[in-house]
């Protein structure tokens, strides 16, 4: 809530006149207390989750022969009923677990810094702040998705959301309500950090569930981010991690620079390479495989795939 009410008294507060959006924004929040301003903000975030993954699951149940063709298992069909279910199942996590969660949370995000007050960020800030954000992001979601991976972990929680080996939009939120919570300590991490508006909050959660959404699709469109963007992994190089089901390859969030670091991608790059080079010839490592060089001649003994 603003300690000003009227355009007049804000802008001789901030001594300039208010932005368009800035008035906007005055008429809007000047008189709701800021726990209101976030629940429109979750609530949004909802509309987003449910309405931006609406389109996918029509084309999965249509499969229309314009997009089937960017279908990355163009073989396997999730029956209808199957992903109504998935859309229960994660408005009932969201319902009981994630929004009660939210608004506990929303005295911690006032410590913070997250601010409701004019003035409102330019666009440059936003830019830096969601850049952040998204870095944070991803580094600290690779190393808890990756721990998700080890036996106990995964056969007690991740194993819900492997459920899908081939994922669709929802699916991005679908899993464990433990895993949901927990994963979603790396979206936070960076407003904690570096903390910003509540409009800037507002757009980096709404940004994070696209390219959630995104990279869940299961359809490797022509206009991918993965196609423009470096390193941006996108819906074929996560779909891969859901195809080979308990894996220990491609737990990348949006970039794909720490899999490759930390070689935690040489079966999706193998995989890549055999589809490329049917022919090559294999050497086997002890943590995955890769190819080398084509085959004139090839073999195959009880020990495996071997050039002469």
């Amino acid at each position: 809530m603003f300690p000003f009410s009227s355009l007049e008294e804000a802008a001789a507060n901030l001594g300039r006149s208010l932005t368009h959006t800035e008035s906007l924004w005055l008429r809007y929040s000047a008189t709701k207390p800021d726990y209101i301003i976030h629940a429109h903000i979750y609530f949004l975030f909802f509309c987003a989750l449910y309405l931006c993954s609406l389109p996918l699951v029509l084309m999965e149940a249509m499969s229309p022969k314009l997009v089937h063709k960017f279908k990355v298992q163009p073989n396997v069909k999730t029956p209808f009923s199957r992903m109504l279910r998935c859309y229960k199942d994660v408005f009932v996590i969201h319902l009981m677990a994630i929004t009660p969660l939210e608004c506990m949370f929303i005295p911690f995000f006032q410590l913070l810094g997250i601010r409701t007050s004019l003035p409102l960020p330019s666009r440059w800030e936003v830019a830096a702040q969601l850049l952040v954000y998204v870095l944070v992001e991803d580094y600290a979601n690779y190393w808890i998705h990756r721990w998700m991976h080890i036996p106990w972990f995964y056969d007690r929680f991740h194993s819900v959301h492997h459920e899908f080996t081939a994922p669709i939009g929802i699916t991005a939120n679908y899993g464990h309500w433990l895993e949901i919570l927990i994963l979603g300590l790396p979206t936070v991490a960076g407003p904690a950090v570096v903390p910003c508006h509540v409009l800037t909050f507002g757009m980096w959660l709404l940004l994070r569930q696209i390219l959630a959404i995104e990279s869940h699709c299961g359809y490797d469109f022509p206009w991918s981010p993965s196609r423009f963007i470096p390193f941006y992994g996108g819906a074929e190089y996560h779909d891969y991690h859901h195809y080979v089901g308990k894996s220990q390859s491609n737990f990348a969030s949006l970039f794909t620079y720490c899999d490759y670091i930390y070689g935690t991608n040489k079966g999706y790059r193998f995989r890549k390479a055999r589809l490329a080079n049917p022919f090559g010839a294999m050497i086997i490592y002890d943590d995955g495989l890769c190819l080398k060089g084509p085959l004139k001649e090839h073999r195959r003994t009880k020990n495996g795939w071997h050039d002469r």
